[in-house]
């Protein structure tokens, strides 16, 4: 087994759940932990130095993302990768392609977004959602308190609309220059994540945190959109010892998680329909409903729709296939009992 220098590494945010994994590992192997993804081409952190490493032809760097834990072995003059170890976190996402993880081992995920026009609770929820499914944990993060739009009522409405166990905080990234409002989750050997829309203050915050040199740039007039300044996930260490993921702005952000697991998300609801008086309640129109009326109908309709969303991403080929058939045959019918009512 390797020489373990924990104080060091527990600096970079390594855990006991790892130890294990160490086992077989050959005492020429070195550990160390991703901050970054280049083709092929690994940056690693062993918590002295940071230094790259090639992926071999049969070992696909693609699999190993910001975050991993890995072992390489030296050779040729380069260091090589031999192996990741398993996460206990892995923050992913569904897309049309199949899983993409975003980034590995994160304990907590900072979930931005602007007070101006890029103030949108039902991504804030999906946001939720996404997290949550892997297993880390989010807490909402308000930035331009000093440009945005009726401040404290959109403040108002998301603490409202979203329950009392996820963070709710505000703050300008540019002055974030100690942990502040955010000392709770940046001790000594924690990893944060930061998410939210392209322009939103992620990399403005890392740098600020953190003392990096992250490109940083504006949002556009009307939306306030990001202009994508920030194009690969990144691990940077702060000053405290915590580590910091920035991430560029994503789009498409589809759960990866099943009906269970988006309850957790809005658990609110799940804990509501405890009351309902029909087991499969759908909380749309039927009597006796728990949920409708109680929760905010907006917040209602996006969990329906990302209901949506989970049940159609578990559906096998065939079965969305036959959901399609089934669609078809009852628009036919619909479509014909119209024309009987038109000819009758």
């Amino acid at each position: 087994m390797i020489d373990i220098d924990f104080p060091t590494l527990h600096g970079i945010g390594f855990k006991q759940h790892f130890v294990s994994q160490l086992a077989a590992a050959l005492p020429q192997h070195r550990l160390a932990r991703v901050t970054s993804v280049q083709r092929d081409v690994l940056i690693l952190d062993d918590g002295r130095e940071s230094f790259p490493a090639r992926s071999p032809r049969f070992v696909n760097a693609g699999h190993s993302v910001v975050g991993d834990w890995v072992l390489v072995t030296h050779g040729l003059g380069e260091y090589w990768l031999d192996h990741t170890l398993e996460p206990f976190t892995q923050l992913a996402r569904r897309t049309p392609s199949g899983r993409q993880v975003l980034a590995s081992n994160v304990d907590t995920a900072l979930l931005l977004m602007g007070l101006d026009n890029d103030f949108n609770p039902r991504r804030m929820e999906r946001y939720i959602a996404v997290v949550r499914a892997s297993g880390v944990e989010p807490v909402m993060v308000l930035t331009k308190p000093d440009i945005g739009t009726d401040v404290e009522e959109r403040m108002a409405q998301l603490r409202q609309r979203i329950p009392d166990d996820v963070p709710l905080l505000h703050l300008i990234p540019s002055e974030q220059m100690d942990a502040g409002v955010l000392a709770p989750w940046l001790g000594r050997g924690q990893t944060l994540v930061l998410l939210g829309s392209s322009g939103v203050g992620k990399s403005t915050l890392t740098n600020a945190l953190t003392g990096a040199a992250q490109a940083t740039g504006g949002t556009r007039h009307g939306d306030d959109r990001g202009r994508h300044t920030t194009t690969s996930r990144s691990l940077h260490r702060c000053p405290g010892g915590a580590c910091i993921i920035d991430t560029p702005g994503l789009r498409a952000w589809q759960p990866d998680a099943d009906e269970e697991e988006l309850g957790m998300s809005f658990n609110d609801i799940a804990a509501l329909a405890e009351g309902c008086q029909f087991r499969d309640c759908r909380h749309e129109s039927e009597p006796g409903c728990a949920v409708r009326g109680v929760v905010d109908a907006d917040r209602l309709q996006n969990y329906r729709k990302l209901l949506r969303e989970v049940r159609r991403a578990e559906q096998t080929a065939l079965e969305r296939i036959a959901e399609r058939g089934k669609w078809k045959v009852l628009m036919k019918e619909a479509k014909q009992r119209s024309r009987d009512k038109r000819s009758g």
